[in-house]
C-alpha cells in the first residue's frame, strides 16, 4: 500500500525508497549520471552593499541551481576551500542516511582542504535546495536550489519558469549575531524599527498594554529576533523577469533565509499554488500568504497584457522586502501587509483562531495573513497504510528570549537528544508552541503528511510552520534507519538548543548505529545517558557560550560588568569605581558566579573586594527576583554578617533614549542610590550621563563589547 501511495505521488523512481533496496551505490544500467562541482570558498561579497567576507558557491551567492530529471542519478563533489570543516544537506530529498549531509550526524564533515562526492538517486520531483549544515555557515551565503523535472513533465503546464531564492543578509559576523542575542541587546530592535518604548506605546494608544505586559512580567514580544541588512532573492534585492503579454510563469520559490519569513503578494492578482515542499497539490489561488524559512512552493502567475507588475517578498516583520518584476511598462507595485503592532498580544493570537474557523480562506484573509495550508490538497490519496501500529508524541517548543535558550519540552538537543522511533510504525506528532514566535519545524529523510482538515488529500510536507500559541500535528510513516535531524529551521534557534535526532531502534531495541551505546545498554543515570549520546553529535553536543560585556566611563565615576555565559550559568565580574567627592578613588569589585534558574529568579555567590573604609573585602550570597513593572530586587547576605537590599528599574522612553535608576540599602555602609540616562549612538556606544548618591554627577561614555 506505502510503495503503490508513493509510486502514484512521485513516479517509479520512489520504487528505491525503502532502505532495503537502497544499501548499494552501485548506478543502475541505463540511469543517467548528472554530475556537479561545488566549490565554497570566503570571498568579498556586497549582498547590502557594504564589503564583507562571505561564503559563496561556485563564486556566487546563492549558489548554482542543481537541476535533475526524475530517475537520474546525482554525483554532486563539494569541495571545501575554507579554513574551517563545512557540509552540505539536500534539504527535502529523500536519500541514503549515509548522503543526508549532516555533520555528525549522517556524514562526515568536508574538511579544510578537501572533498567528498556525494551520490544518491533522484526518487521523486519538485523544487528543493541544499545549504550547510555547519555552524552559521548558512547565514554566511552557503545554500542554492535544486529542480528535479518529473519524468513526464510538469502537471500543470507553464511556458517559462524561474527559480527565486529568497534570503536574509546580515553584514555582522553570524557568531556576533549569536552573541548579541544571547547577551539581549536592542539594538536589532533599532535596525527593524520596531522598538517597544514608552512614547512609542503613548502614540499608538497602546500604554495601558505596555505597562500591562510590565506588571505581569514579560518581555517585550516581537515577530522577529535578527535586525537584517538587506533581503534578496536571488543574491539581489531585486530582479527583473520580463515576460510576454499572456505567458504562464512557473516560479519556484524557495526561502533559503536563516531567521526571516516573508509575505508574498503579487501585484498581478492572485497567484497560483501547483506544489508545496516539492510534491504538487491541487492548484489553489492565494492574494497573499505567508512562506516560512525552509519551505518551497511552486507558483503560476500569467504576465498580464500591458505593463510591468511586481512580486513582493516581505519580510514577516516589516522591515524591508525584495522584489521580483514581470512584464514590461508602467510599473504597478504590490503591497506589504501592515506592521505589526507589538504592543497587544491581539494579532498573534487571532492567526490561531482564524485557523480554527470553518472557512479554510480565514486566516488568509487577515491583514497579515498565514500560511496557505488548509486549502492545500493533494494531488493523490495520500492516506498511510492501516495495519501498522501508530504512536503519538506531544513534543512543546519552549524558548526563554531572556536567555535566548530555544528547546523542545523545556530542554536543549545537548540536554536530551534523541526521540526514539521503531521501523515500520506510523508516528503522529503534535507539535505544540508555548512561545510568542513562528517556528518553521523541518524533518530529515522523510515527507510527513500535514493534518489540517483534507482528509486523505492531506499534502506531504517536509517543513511545517507552528505559530505562537499553536499546535499542528502531522504524521509519518518510520520506514528509514539510523538517525535524522529534526530541528527548527530559524538558523539561530537550532544552534540554541531547538533540536532533536529521530532514531531508529533495531529490532532488538537499540540504535540503528552499531557503534553507539543503545538505550538497553545505557546508564542508571538518565543525565549521563543524555551526556554520552550527546557526544556524538558535534556542535550540537553542548550548549552555546559567549563572552561579553559592558563598561561605562564618565567624570566621576565608572561602572561595568564582564559575563561569560551559557544557558544556565554565569560568571561575572561587575565593578563601581569613583573618585568625585572622595578623598581617593573608592571601589567595590565583585567575583561571581550565578546561577540561571528562569526569568524571574537567580542565584549567586562570590567575593567582594572594597576600599570602602565602612566595608572591607567578603564572600558574599544572593539571590535576583524580578518584581512586577519588571522591577528588579536582589538580597545578599555576605560573610560579615551584612545584608544588602536593592531595587532597580529601568524605563526605555525612546528607541535610543532609556532612563533609569537604582537604589539599595546596606546593614554595613547604609544607603545608597544612583540615577541616570543613556543614549544610543552605535551597536557599541551610547553617551551617559549620572547622578550618583556618593560620586556626584558626571557624564560620558557607555561601551559595549
Amino acid at each position: 500500500m506505502k510503495r503503490l501511495l508513493l509510486l502514484a505521488l512521485f513516479g517509479p523512481s520512489l520504487a528505491v525508497l525503502a532502505c532495503d533496496d537502497c544499501k548499494t551505490s552501485r548506478i543502475p544500467a541505463g540511469v543517467r549520471v548528472i554530475e556537479y562541482d561545488l566549490h565554497i570558498r570566503e570571498q568579498t561579497v556586497r549582498p547590502a552593499g557594504k564589503a564583507v567576507r562571505g561564503f559563496t558557491i561556485n563564486g556566487g551567492i546563492p549558489g548554482p541551481t542543481l537541476h535533475f530529471r526524475e530517475g537520474e542519478w546525482a554525483r554532486i563533489r563539494v569541495h571545501n576551500h575554507l579554513k574551517v570543516e563545512t557540509s552540505t544537506h539536500w534539504h527535502g530529498l529523500l536519500l541514503p542516511n549515509e548522503q543526508d549531509g549532516v555533520p555528525h550526524v549522517t556524514t562526515q564533515p568536508i574538511l579544510p582542504g578537501s572533498a567528498h562526492t556525494f551520490e544518491f538517486d533522484l526518487r521523486h520531483s519538485g523544487t528543493y535546495w541544499y545549504h550547510s549544515h555547519t555552524h552559521f555557515q548558512e547565514q554566511n551565503g552557503v545554500y542554492g536550489s535544486i529542480v528535479v523535472t518529473p519524468r513526464g513533465g510538469e502537471p500543470v503546464k507553464a511556458d517559462r519558469e524561474q527559480v527565486l531564492v529568497l534570503s536574509d543578509w546580515t553584514n555582522f559576523n553570524p557568531h556576533e549575531v549569536m552573541r548579541m542575542l544571547m547577551r539581549g541587546t536592542d539594538y536589532f530592535g533599532l535596525m527593524r524599527r520596531n522598538s517597544q518604548t514608552i512614547l512609542g506605546a503613548w502614540q499608538r494608544g497602546n500604554l495601558k498594554d505596555y505597562f500591562r505586559r510590565e506588571w505581569d512580567r514579560m518581555m517585550p514580544m516581537d515577530i522577529s529576533d535578527v535586525g537584517y541588512h538587506a533581503f534578496l532573492v536571488n543574491g539581489q534585492r531585486q530582479v527583473h523577469l520580463g515576460g510576454r503579454p499572456g505567458e504562464r510563469l512557473r516560479l519556484r520559490i524557495v526561502n533559503a533565509s536563516a531567521a526571516t519569513y516573508f509575505y508574498l503578494h503579487s501585484s498581478a492578482g492572485p497567484m497560483t499554488i501547483v506544489a508545496a515542499d516539492g510534491p504538487p497539490v491541487q492548484p489553489v489561488k492565494v492574494e497573499r500568504f505567508l512562506q516560512a524559512i525552509a519551505e518551497t512552493y511552486d507558483l503560476i502567475i500569467t504576465v498580464p497584457e500591458s505593463g510591468q507588475y511586481e512580486l513582493r517578498f516581505t519580510s514577516q516583520d516589516g522591515s524591508g522586502h525584495a522584489s521580483a518584476f514581470f512584464g514590461s511598462g508602467t510599473l504597478k507595485q504590490a503591497s506589504d501587509p501592515p506592521r505589526p503592532n507589538l504592543y497587544q498580544m491581539d494579532e498573534m493570537l487571532n492567526l490561531a483562531l482564524e485557523e480554527q474557523e470553518d472557512d479554510p480562506r480565514a486566516s488568509l484573509n487577515l491583514p497579515r495573513p498565514g500560511s496557505p495550508y488548509r486549502l492545500l490538497k493533494a494531488t493523490q490519496d495520500t492516506t498511510l497504510p492501516a495495519k501498522l501500529p501508530r504512536r503519538k508524541i506531544t513534543m512543546h517548543l519552549t524558548g526563554d528570549m531572556n536567555r535566548y535558550i530555544w528547546s523542545f519540552d523545556g530542554k536543549t538537543i545537548a540536554q536530551e537528544p534523541y526521540v526514539m522511533i521503531k521501523k515500520g510504525e506510523i508516528v503522529e506528532l503534535e507539535l505544540v508552541n508555548d512561545s510568542m514566535m513562528h517556528h518553521p519545524i523541518h524533518l530529515h529523510g522523510h515527507f510527513f503528511r500535514l493534518l489540517m482538515g483534507n482528509g486523505r488529500f492531506s499534502p506531504l510536507k517536509h517543513t511545517v510552520d507552528v505559530p505562537p500559541m499553536s499546535k499542528r500535528v502531522i504524521e509519518f510513516e518510520a520506514n528509514e534507519e539510523k538517525d535524522w535531524m529534526f530541528h527548527c529551521h530559524i538558523l539561530y534557534h537550532m544552534m540554541s538548543g531547538m533540536a532533536r535526532v529521530f532514531r531508529y531502534e533495531d529490532k532488538a531495541g537499540a540504535s540503528g548505529h552499531a557503534s553507539r551505546a543503545s538505550p538497553a545498554e545505557a546508564p542508571a543515570s538518565a543525565e549521563k545517558h543524555s551526556l554520552q549520546h550527546a557526544a556524538g553529535l558535534g556542535e550540537h553536543s553542548h550548549d552555546m557560550s559567549y563572552l561579553w560585556g559592558s563598561a561605562s566611563i564618565q567624570s566621576h565615576m565608572s561602572e561595568g560588568l564582564i559575563t561569560w555565559m551559557n544557558p544556565k550559568n554565569d560568571l561575572m565580574l561587575a565593578w563601581e569605581v569613583g573618585w568625585e567627592r572622595v578623598d581617593e578613588p573608592q571601589y567595590e569589585i565583585d567575583f561571581l558566579y550565578q546561577r540561571y534558574f528562569n526569568m524571574n529568579f537567580q542565584a549567586f555567590a562570590g567575593y567582594r573586594l572594597t576600599n570602602d573604609e565602612d566595608a572591607k573585602d567578603r564572600g558574599l550570597i544572593g539571590f535576583n527576583y524580578r518584581l512586577p513593572l519588571m522591577v528588579w530586587a536582589n538580597v545578599s547576605l555576605d560573610t560579615e554578617g551584612d545584608a544588602r537590599f536593592t531595587l532597580a528599574k529601568r524605563f526605555q522612553l525612546t528607541p535610543r533614549l532609556g532612563v533609569w535608576g537604582e537604589v539599595f540599602y546596606d546593614t554595613g555602609t547604609q544607603w545608597e542610590w544612583t540615577a541616570g540616562a543613556d543614549y544610543t549612538l552605535t551597536r557599541s556606544t551610547s553617551l551617559t550621563f549620572s547622578y550618583h548618591s556618593d560620586f556626584g554627577l558626571g557624564a560620558g561614555v557607555l561601551l559595549r563589547f
